[in-house]
């Protein structure tokens, strides 16, 4: 591959926090693997042979032991970053950049997504791009979140995204959280491309295709803290500031205030390579020199360019809140082309089993046992006369017979006691559930604490 890839997991998962109080994000179990396994497997599947990981201490420790992340065939150059410490996605990319020799391709370690990858590498290499990322339609989750029901959702500040009429070029990215005066398009931007699609309803995957030349532009600018938040839109908008003096019109003032702040930076972001002067004399003596065919963008646009592939068909989830984590639980057996019971598993002939289900490894289940859309954890035990339905038990839980589970995520460790009834509930690590316990819409996190949504 003639691009290096780099895994983003270090992010604590600060909007999924009942699930990662004891289990870091990047090792929350999805269809009993690691939730990075995923991005790993995609990397690995389109041919990469090595892979920057950063993350923790804790995260590393824990890949180290997990039988799925040792499975993976690529070399996993693990770079670990404080814990504690307030580092951005671009401070990480900056952290790292001794080990980056060429362009690059960032991954988030929550996304899972079937999309073929070649469809945004392509768009940044057939463009000479600065930048090519990925985004999806957003997506409604049907299932009910546990602990949530009856409670308002927090409504989600939209992003605006435009895009040329070809539908790849980026032209305009902002988030209603920063348009305070309401949207506003600058003048250059409109002369260069007067036909501008804007697009609400989108995801960032977090998946960029970077130039070496941004990363290192990120160690001469550190004010720039995170990849999506500063340092995308700096590139969207740099496109379109002023390269060459001309006479200033009335409706420049507008973009003036802006393009100071731009160039205010310390280093001006500046693409370039080794054959800068061989692809100007290209430029002169191209038969594309007319401004026609396929290239004449890439020939005569600007130098930075960025690109975004939006896809509406292929599977793309950010595993980012509760209820993204239950979806993709769902969708995991789809996901893999393996046996849903692990060979270990020990599963009575009585018990009942949908085909939509996943056993783990060396779990125990008894008889008279119903599973239905269900995830269950490896060395789980479960014994007689239980029902579990739409819901997810992770590693090690023990549930005691004649309990009922519905619509439920049971943590690591957890142990449920006989005759408990369970429906839409969150059970932290490690957390007992007396028997015959009913609890309906409850998160129980913590030391013996109960909390009622």
């Amino acid at each position: 591959m003639e691009l290096q890839a780099v895994l983003m997991a270090a992010g604590g998962g600060s909007r999924m926090t009942d699930l990662t109080y004891n289990t870091p994000k990047p090792m929350l179990p999805i269809g009993n693997r690691p939730l990075m396994w995923y991005p790993l497997n995609l990397l690995e599947r389109v041919g990469f042979e090595e892979v920057i990981v950063i993350t923790t201490k804790e995260v590393q420790k824990m890949m180290s032991t997990d039988q799925k992340i040792k499975e993976v065939k690529m070399k996993l150059d693990v770079v670990c970053i404080q814990e504690d410490g307030d580092m951005g996605t671009a401070d990480a990319l900056r952290h790292i950049q001794q080990k980056i020799k060429a362009d690059i391709l960032v991954v988030s370690c929550d996304l899972i997504t079937d999309v073929a990858l070649h469809e945004v590498v392509d768009l940044f290499r057939a463009h000479n791009a600065t930048l090519a990322m990925l985004m999806s339609k957003a997506h409604e989750f049907t299932e009910t979140v546990p602990g949530q029901k009856g409670k308002k959702k927090t409504a989600e500040q939209r992003d605006f995204v435009g895009v040329d009429q070809s539908g790849k070029r980026l032209l305009f990215m902002a988030n209603e959280a920063d348009l305070e005066d309401g949207l506003s398009i600058r003048k250059s931007i409109m002369r260069k491309h007067p036909r501008m699609h804007i697009k609400t309803g989108l995801v960032d995957a977090h998946l960029y295709c970077l130039k070496k030349a941004v990363v290192d532009f990120l160690t001469e600018n550190k004010s720039i803290s995170s990849i999506r938040g500063e340092l995308l839109p700096y590139l969207v908008r740099k496109q379109f500031s002023k390269t060459t003096k001309r006479p200033k019109s009335k409706e420049d003032s507008e973009d003036q205030s802006q393009e100071m702040s731009d160039s205010s930076t310390n280093q001006e972001l500046l693409i370039s390579s080794r054959d800068e002067s061989l692809l100007e004399l290209a430029q002169e003596r191209s038969c594309w020199n007319d401004h026609h065919g396929d290239m004449s963008d890439a020939y005569h646009g600007g130098k930075l360019r960025c690109y975004v592939h939006i896809t509406d068909q292929s599977l793309c989830y950010r595993v980012n809140t509760l209820a993204a984590y239950i979806e993709a639980n769902r969708l995991a057996p789809k996901l893999f082309e393996e046996s849903a019971v692990h060979p270990s598993a020990v599963i009575s002939e009585k018990c009942q089993m949908g085909s939509d289900s996943i056993i783990g490894a060396l779990c125990q289940v008894a008889d008279k046992t119903s599973i239905k859309r269900s995830t269950i954890g490896n060395s789980t035990t479960i014994k007689e006369k239980v029902k579990v339905a739409n819901s997810i038990i992770m590693h090690g839980v023990t549930i005691e017979e004649g309990c009922n589970i519905q619509g439920s995520v049971i943590c690591s460790n957890a142990v449920i006691g006989r005759g408990a009834d369970l429906k839409y509930c969150l059970v932290g690590n490690g957390q007992r559930i007396e028997s015959e316990a009913e609890r309906t819409n409850e998160v129980i996190v913590g030391t013996d604490q109960l909390m009622e949504i």
